[in-house]
């Protein structure tokens, strides 16, 4: 058996000891990644310089010991391989040239294509593969179809996702087939981190919320399963981890229906609600609200111990509800890993 935690929890074993990572946990509250990136230059340069996403991606790794490490790379990366420029404003977040037509459909790239543009993220896998500790486990990660969809239909993110559900309206033919593109995309994607070293992977469907009724099904359930199911063919021992970010009443059967061996919540939904709901069907991630990694003191001891105390019954990965923001404070990141290990 395996003596890494993640992979027993994400295998369905109950440990008296959550195994512990946090989303985005290499980022800009540690001044070791501020150093890094001011060396990269910019952030795509960071994200394509294989030995400094790699530095990057070890940072938290050596300042905690998490569990797991996941790799230091962006959701915008396919697309821009598809063939959309792709630049980060500063302080503003992505912008990607847009896609709203089905000639632009089409003139996208074949998916064979991508990989001369994503090689430098297979090289960091490898590069961590061989220098994590060897009880830590490397997570490699895609964003889903419809949130790489809305930045690639918006050209940016954006609250209500509005540029996305506009196109699905009006041109529903141009929408699925810009879905379609994007989820081929994503399934080689990911099994090229497979094949380089990642033991898990991770589909983050970060706008999934806005997404209701049958559009849940259709465009973050279904999509999830093809890829889960088109990696399960190629990998079959490799587990996934699925985030449709604020999926409420849409967490219940996820895993079920999407094949996911793990469903991660973030925390609009409580941790009792999530025990009873969602690790019924197995493993659960998460879901410590992100604020207590600024506000930090009791709130944060109390909080961390609710949330393990939850799901202790059955399989479970601690995490945030969503990632840490970069006013986090490292020293409640440590308080939250002192509090879940002692707990």
């Amino acid at each position: 058996m395996t003596e890494k935690t993640i992979l027993r929890a994400l295998a369905g074993e109950t440990l008296p000891t959550p195994p512990i990572w946090m989303m985005r946990q290499a980022g800009r509250y540690l001044p070791e990644y501020r150093a890094t990136r001011a060396k990269a230059g910019d952030f795509l340069s960071l994200c394509y310089t294989p030995d400094l996403a790699a530095e990057v991606t070890l940072q938290p790794i050596r300042r905690y010991g998490f569990d797991a490490a996941i790799l230091f790379a962006d959701i915008l990366l396919v697309p821009q391989a598809l063939g959309p420029k792709l630049w980060f404003a500063e302080g503003e977040g992505p912008r990607m040239e847009t896609t709203t037509t089905m000639d632009q459909v089409r003139g996208l790239k074949p998916v064979a294509d991508i990989h001369d543009t994503l090689s430098p993220v297979y090289e960091t896998v490898r590069i961590l593969a061989r220098e994590l500790p060897k009880e830590t486990t490397l997570i490699g990660f895609a964003g889903a179809p419809w949130t790489v969809a809305t930045y690639m239909i918006g050209g940016r993110g954006s609250k209500d996702q509005g540029a996305a559900h506009a196109l699905k309206t009006a041109d529903r033919a141009t929408f699925v087939a810009l879905l379609d593109v994007i989820t081929a995309a994503t399934v080689d994607y990911l099994s090229a981190q497979i094949e380089a070293g990642a033991e898990v992977v991770k589909l983050f469907d970060s706008w999934a919320g806005s997404l209701k009724g049958q559009d849940f099904e259709d465009f973050a359930v279904a999509p999830a399963a093809r890829i889960i199911a088109a990696l399960k063919a190629r990998h079959p021992a490799t587990p996934i981890i699925a985030f449709p970010r604020e999926a409420g009443d849409g967490y219940v059967g996820f895993a079920g229906k999407t094949g996911a061996d793990c469903v991660a919540v973030d925390d609009s939904v409580t941790p009792e609600w999530a025990a009873e709901h969602v690790q019924t069907d197995g493993c659960v991630q998460g879901n410590l609200a992100s604020r207590h990694m600024v506000t930090g003191g009791d709130d944060l001891v109390r909080e961390t111990r609710r949330v393990v105390d939850a799901f202790r019954k059955g399989p479970h990965i601690f995490n945030l509800g969503h990632g840490i923001t970069p006013d986090a404070s490292p020293d409640n990141v440590q308080l939250m890993i002192d509090t879940v290990r002692g707990a």
